[in-house]
């Protein structure tokens, strides 16, 4: 691992700002920003059940995962054509680049749009179209994780599933998502098995609001290879020395964490404990447009809080690329362009 010399505490957002870096775990319709929605909406014929922009923006006052989880569909209900798709997943790729994210795994959720009749055909080919023009218009190469909403049941999985499957090579996995407390990992253990079949990644959320349990269900049942959140494993220590062996990456969300109140304050957040027990940790920014920040305000106000060092923004960004799907000369290009990017800065700082 590349050892980073001291940088100046001035000079950290920058750096983190600068940094070529993955993002694993952001909700595509989670980053529909209040002026989209109401400039879709317009287009739409859609009526809002806010004024304007900013009594909605208001009502991003959170108490816990439900309390967004309300918000967030309200928000999804003015997506109906294929535009609307690229146009939302469009502005996370600019934002996305500005903030130096080179690779970017996209969530989406079908369901919270086949049910309000909205075609699945509709929702794959607006977000895949704007994945390729990423790539070659902004350098962003990016991809889709289809994700199952846990609080409906196995059988709805299953009929996304199969709607699906007419775009297979469309989207690289499938993940697990909504409201967590009450749906365990095990109630879909058959719909993540078929999809183990199909040969699809499989990742979910597990250890958000509940406990480490849910985590070792998504490890032993649903067979993931990856754990979105997954900041309780904490209260576990054999859990937390399985995750480090198996080097088991944690897509971490700050500000997301803060916002729903999984830590009170920021500068209580145990992301540094985790990465210093040794495991492979990362910074997301979940769904940015409710939780105050994309990826970049994330790691600045994480480790503005915190006092991370430099060394833990190499690790993470590091992380990033070695939790992605990516291809590993993907992965190595990237890494090396990380080492190069601390490297000039080094050189700068001094």
């Amino acid at each position: 691992m590349f050892k980073v010399p001291p940088i100046s505490a001035a000079r950290m957002p920058d750096l983190l700002r600068q940094m070529p870096k993955a993002e694993l775990h952001i909700h595509i319709e989670g980053s529909l920003e209040p002026e989209l929605i109401f400039a879709l909406a317009q287009r739409n014929g859609v009526t809002l059940p806010y004024a304007d922009v900013e009594s909605l923006r208001r009502a991003y006052a959170f108490t816990n995962l439900q309390s967004f989880l309300d918000i967030y569909y309200a928000g999804a209900s003015v997506l109906l054509h294929e535009r609307d798709f690229y146009d939302m997943a469009w502005a996370y790729f600019e934002r996305a680049a500005a903030d130096n994210v080179v690779h970017a795994e996209l969530f989406f959720d079908p369901q919270t749009h086949t049910e309000r009749g909205v075609p699945i055909a509709t929702v794959v080919q607006g977000l895949h179209r704007a994945c390729e023009d990423a790539g070659h218009k902004l350098g962003v190469n990016a991809s889709l994780i289809l994700c199952f909403l846990r609080h409906l049941s196995e059988e709805s999985a299953f009929e996304t599933l199969e709607q699906a499957l007419p775009f297979r090579h469309q989207f690289i996995g499938v993940g697990l998502d909504s409201s967590e407390l009450g749906h365990p990992p095990e109630k879909f253990a058959r719909v993540f098995a078929r999809c183990k079949e199909l040969g699809l990644h499989l990742v979910a959320h597990a250890g958000e609001e509940g406990p480490p349990a849910y985590i070792w269900s998504a490890l032993d049942v649903l067979h993931v290879e990856r754990i979105d959140h997954g900041v309780q494993a904490i209260h576990d220590a054999a859990l937390m020395q399985r995750l480090a062996q198996d080097r088991i990456p944690l897509t971490v969300c700050p500000l997301s964490n803060q916002k729903l109140c999984v830590f009170p304050n920021l500068a209580d957040h145990n992301l540094g404990k985790l990465l210093d027990a040794g495991l492979a940790v990362t910074v997301n920014s979940d769904d940015p447009a409710y939780f105050g920040g994309y990826i970049n305000e994330n790691f600045v106000q994480l480790f503005a809080a915190t006092g991370l060092t430099p060394q833990h923004a190499y690790q993470l960004a590091f992380n990033s690329f070695e939790a992605s799907f990516a291809s590993h000369p993907q992965k190595r290009e990237w890494e090396h362009k990380l080492k190069a990017s601390f490297e000039k800065f080094v050189e700068h700082d001094y």
